[in-house]
């Protein structure tokens, strides 16, 4: 079947016949969601999006009421703390048990619950007998269940990974009807739906662990507690607490409603409530204590006794909301979970169909089932692609190019790491070998030795339309498939009737690119960096001199280029450049990434007057003096911010070009400098003998691209579009934002340079520049395209980089000023040499 037509949503209401909510979906997200429109939002096991009723209405309630301290009797504490009440209701109902089944304690997220649980459970340290408090826990649990036991291992308590199929294959062969009198207290944890793989673990396991029926329980006697982690499973799915009547269950309401994200809740059962225990007592609640004397009566009521100080009492508010505008357009959380689940069954079974052109599949999914039930599986789809030669495709390519078409999705290990390490069979051992090669979490290091450290998450929400499933579906086939295009109907039919499939077929197959040519591509979509040298320019002169063709100096951080012939170095690189940088009304940093209009302001340096001039279309030139005297400046124009990870200090530029930007950008913004009091340290790299002293850039204190290079992409463009406009090489060379740019023989040989010199200045190359979408923004225009970063990333199927970071060697106590100049002659010296 046509992969057109399987993206079709006719072919969608053949595979699930839940959508919406009875009403025109699309029109819902266009009242609700205005703010992501034009974007695919797939990361909702993450958070969710809230929508704009629920911040109007509540904030109409805020503005309306007077909301006291729900901890004094006057008038507006009593409306906070019945109001408050109310909202615990509203928990309990929506989890169907009452106020006299569970108690609702408000926390500051589910790890703040999930530690309260840990530091107030009555652990007993292990005996020279063998016998005390064990501390289980599912291997496929987030990463604040599994710290639990940083805790109970320095009181002594024994901790009990538990792989998933142990608890139904022990439980068969177990030895029951133990009539042992043990009073010992065990922890048992795990999540109801698996925020990796969406997997959905039996509720059941609740009861039977309780009645000790299943391992570990089975095995050991004692009073055994469950903790139900349900952060993942109630964003899309209902959880009905008497059917699975849990000892503990945290949450997070922003997993629910997108808003308010600071608040969490631990539901307790009234059998478990009282044999929690606490030390610290802060406000609120003691019934009764002395200040002189070790005396202390905690509080009657278990909200009150562990809810430390007053309570987010306005985030708890904003919950009630919540659940106003969540039944409003959906319903309920029933509809939610069969619409949810409709499009991630869909998606899974076309993902898992798709085929490179030589039949190879296109993903390795990480799922325990086939997408059959609701029941079963939540709205979450785990996956790596691979290319059509069978290799893992690193998931930082797959996010940065998703960034292209702006598609948010999560990469990584999703602080699950033993579901990680199952499904990717990743040993303890590889683990450690991975952090000794310098991978940690949240870092972009994908493959190490060619295998995965992680993977691509894929989750909805209940906003989510067969659009964003549509739009990512074609996203990966334009990106990562080799043509043609093809599904493997056989697993595809399987697919949709719920049984097993087999793999896909597959056999070695050229690539034919649109210009007629066919290159042997060893399986990958595109040529890539080894089969494109007969593409490389051969028309220069191999003999010619290398020289330094362009200087480029980009005085505000993120705004259009300057370029100059002749200019000064200073102690920071080219002078002048970065060292300004506009931000945001929460003094964040604004780049093209997210504001693509700064390209269109050029400032200029003006050496002979000494001012930074502002220009773009329509507004009036504007000057801010290049120099700030340190003494004259006042206190309150000094600000805090951050560049690239880096705390700088910075110095404000005053109302006259906060106004000028703001109004130009349409969004209030303010122009701040690098404070001339402040020396901000490169991190050092390899290289690199001394650590040198940076502007406002990102890593190093130049960037060099070697036009050879920008001309080779511009082959290979050319080779993959056949109706586009193609770039020219000025715009190219643009949208990469170097320092300099030089001409050398060979493209991409720039990679292999340690050292150079460009006229009489030495230089170190510290390493290569990694590359995201901001390079698809056309400098001119302000547009963004997924060119030249698609066809980067075909060239080296891996790590994106282009350009490299350079940083100088000025002679020690000279001072004799230093100048660049376009033209002057470059000599590298290769890194073997």
């Amino acid at each position: 079947m046509d992969f057109q037509k399987l993206c079709s949503f006719e072919t969608f209401t053949q595979i699930w016949d839940h959508y919406g909510y009875g009403g025109n979906l699309d029109e819902v997200t266009e009242q609700e969601f205005k703010r992501i429109k034009g974007t695919t939002y797939l990361d909702h096991a993450a958070t969710t999006m809230y929508p704009e009723s629920l911040i109007r209405d509540y904030f109409q309630d805020i503005s309306r009421n007077v909301y006291g301290n729900p901890h004094s009797h006057n008038p507006s504490g009593r409306l906070t703390h019945d109001t408050v009440e109310r909202v615990r209701y509203r928990v309990l109902q929506h989890f169907n048990v009452t106020p006299e089944e569970y108690s609702v304690i408000f926390t500051s997220g589910c790890t703040a619950a999930l530690k309260l649980v840990a530091e107030s459970f009555p652990w007993r340290p292990k005996t020279e007998e063998g016998k005390g408090s064990l501390f289980c826990y599912l291997t496929d649990s987030h990463t604040s269940v599994v710290g639990i036991r940083g805790l109970t291992s320095g009181r002594g308590v024994v901790t009990l990974p538990v792989f998933p199929q142990e608890v139904e294959n022990k439980a068969k062969a177990a030895a029951q009807g133990e009539d042992v009198v043990c009073q010992v207290a065990h922890l048992f944890c795990y999540p109801a739906q698996s925020n990796f793989s969406g997997l959905k673990y039996p509720l059941s396991h609740v009861k039977g662990m309780q009645a000790r029926h299943l391992y570990p329980a089975c095995e050991h006697p004692g009073r055994w507690y469950v903790l139900l982690d349900a952060a993942s499973h109630v964003s899309c799915s209902p959880l009905n607490l008497r059917d699975c009547p849990a000892d503990f269950i945290p949450i997070s309401f922003y997993k629910m409603f997108g808003f308010p994200t600071g608040l969490g809740a631990l539901l307790v059962h009234r059998n478990a409530a009282g044999m929690l225990r606490k030390s610290y007592f802060g406000g609120g609640t003691a019934a009764a204590y002395l200040s002189g004397e070790d005396y202390y009566v905690p509080a009657l009521n278990i909200s009150d006794r562990f809810e430390d100080g007053t309570v987010s009492f306005l985030d708890i508010i904003a919950v009630n909301h919540g659940f106003d505008a969540l039944n409003r357009i959906t319903g309920g959380i029933h509809n939610i979970q069969q619409h949810t689940f409709g499009l991630a069954r869909y998606t899974y079974i076309l993902l898992s169909s798709l085929c490179h052109g030589n039949g190879r599949p296109v993903a390795q999914m990480y799922t325990e089932g086939q997408f059959e039930s609701p029941s079963t599986q939540g709205a979450i789809l785990n996956f790596n692609l691979m290319d059509s030669h069978g290799q893992i495709i690193g998931y930082s390519r797959v996010d940065r190019m998703a960034s292209l078409y702006n598609i948010h999705v999560r990469t990584g290990c999703f602080c699950n790491t033993g579901a990680c390490q199952s499904f990717l069979r990743i040993s303890s051992q590889q683990m450690r070998r991975n952090l000794q090669a310098g991978h940690v979490c949240g870092d972009n290091i994908d493959l190490v030795d060619g295998q995965p450290t992680g993977s691509v998450r894929v989750s909805f929400g209940y906003m989510s339309t067969f659009k964003d499933c549509q739009k990512f579906l074609h996203f990966v086939a334009e990106c990562f498939v080799e043509k043609p295009v093809t599904v493997d109907q056989e697993r595809l039919e399987r697919l949709k009737t719920g049984t097993a499939a087999p793999e896909c077929p597959y056999h070695d197959h050229p690539v034919k690119i649109s210009n007629g040519k066919t290159y042997e591509t060893d399986g990958r979509k595109e040529p890539n960096e080894a089969s494109m040298r007969g593409l490389q320019n051969r028309e220069s002169n191999s003999n010619a001199a290398r020289t330094l063709s362009n200087i480029y100096i980009y005085p505000i951080k993120s705004c259009g280029a300057y370029e100059v012939h002749d200019w000064p170095l200073g102690p920071l690189g080219l002078l002048y450049d970065r060292g300004w940088m506009v931000v945001n009304e929460n003094s964040v940093c604004l780049s093209q990434k997210r504001e693509q209009r700064l390209c269109l302001i050029h400032p200029q340096v003006h050496l002979p007057s000494n001012k930074l001039l502002l220009q773009a279309s329509g507004m009036d030139t504007i000057a801010v003096p290049l120099e700030i005297n340190s003494q004259t400046h006042t206190s309150d124009q000094v600000c805090q911010s951050k560049v690239c990870g880096d705390r700088v200090e910075t110095v404000d530029c005053g109302d006259e070009a906060a106004s000028w930007l703001s109004d130009f950008l349409g969004q209030p913004c303010r122009l701040i400098r690098l404070s001339p009091d402040f020396t901000r340290q490169m991190k050092r790299r390899k290289e690199a003998a001394t650590s040198s002293s940076l502007s406002l850039v990102n890593e190093a204190q130049y960037l060099m691209i070697n036009r050879a290079s920008v001309e080779l992409i511009q082959k290979l463009m050319s080779s993959r579009q056949d109706d586009l406009e193609l770039l020219d090489t000025q715009n190219v060379i643009s949208r990469f934002r170097a320092n300099l740019v030089i001409a050398g023989e060979e493209p991409f040989e720039e990679d292999n340079w340690s050292h150079l010199i460009i006229g009489n200045t030495q230089f170190v190359v510290t390493g290569q520049c990694g590359r995201c979408q901001m390079v698809g923004v056309d400098q001119e225009t302000g547009t963004r395209t997924k060119e030249p970063l698609m066809s980067l990333s075909a060239y080296r199927s891996g790590k994106v980089t282009f350009g490299v970071y350079l940083t100088q060697q000025l002679p020690e106590g000279s001072s004799a000023p230093h100048v660049l100049s376009a033209g002057a002659l470059v000599h590298p010296k290769q890194e073997s040499s």
